[in-house]
């Protein structure tokens, strides 16, 4: 999938020198953490977050550094925090060029981004304007409607034990494995044996999300590989 395939389309936007507190009712009223700012041509020049509004003299948060630090970090700094904390104009508490995606970026590169850059949402832009807004919530939107979908594949025994042992055969981690895959009316029995939790885990989530499988009873059990070593 795309991020153009799960984007919110209708984003509500904010300019540069929209109030502080306008900007706040937009934020409480839609329940939303952040807001693109858009200038007058519709191109992304910034967003505006929660974590934006925390420092202010309002709620006794603003920053109060030791002079010392002040003298280290100088005075452009120290203005900015200034600013930062009493203004009333979107623009200055903004982060500036915030990070974007085309509409045809896969999930993974989306996802890759947020995680990168630590951000709960990421602006989707097309020829330099703003399209939609993909999030968080829309990634896991996207998850549960394709679950779904998977869930509802209609699939037979065979198919489903097949589909079972390609999805191991596909994952160097189950390659040692010794196990026994049998499949009666969608439910999946395993047995066998490996050499850790982990794998046993990694057995019952592989059958799990295989379209069409009823339940697995995982009977496999856990050996320790250091069993009967007593010295080298």
């Amino acid at each position: 999938m795309q991020a153009g395939d799960i984007m919110t389309r209708e984003v509500a936007t904010l300019r540069p020198d929209t109030t502080i507190a306008d900007a706040i009712g937009r934020m409480v009223e839609g329940r939303i953490s952040g807001l693109p700012v858009l200038d007058q041509s519709g191109h992304v020049v910034g967003m505006l977050t929660e974590g934006d509004l925390l420092r202010r003299t309002e709620l006794g948060t603003a920053p109060h550094r030791p002079g010392w630090l002040k003298f280290l970090r100088g005075t452009g700094r120290a203005a900015t925090d200034y600013a930062r904390a009493r203004t009333h104009r979107v623009e200055d508490v903004m982060t500036p060029t915030p990070k974007t995606v085309a509409s045809v970026a896969v999930l993974n590169d989306v996802v890759a981004l947020m995680e990168n850059s630590r951000i709960r949402r990421v602006p989707v832009v097309d020829a330099g304007v703003l399209v939609g807004i993909v999030s968080r919530a829309d990634l896991v939107r996207a998850l549960g409607q394709a679950m779904q979908r998977q869930a509802d594949l209609p699939a037979d025994d065979t198919t489903i034990r097949e589909a079972i042992l390609a999805e191991l055969k596909s994952n160097n981690w189950s390659s040692m494995c010794e196990i026994t895959v049998l499949v009666q009316q969608g439910v999946v029995h395993l047995a066998g044996q490996v050499q850790s939790d982990a794998v046993r885990t990694g057995l019952r989530v592989a059958a799990e999300r295989v379209a069409g499988v009823v339940a697995v009873e995982n009977s496999v059990s856990v050996s320790d590989p250091m069993a009967g070593v007593t010295g080298f």
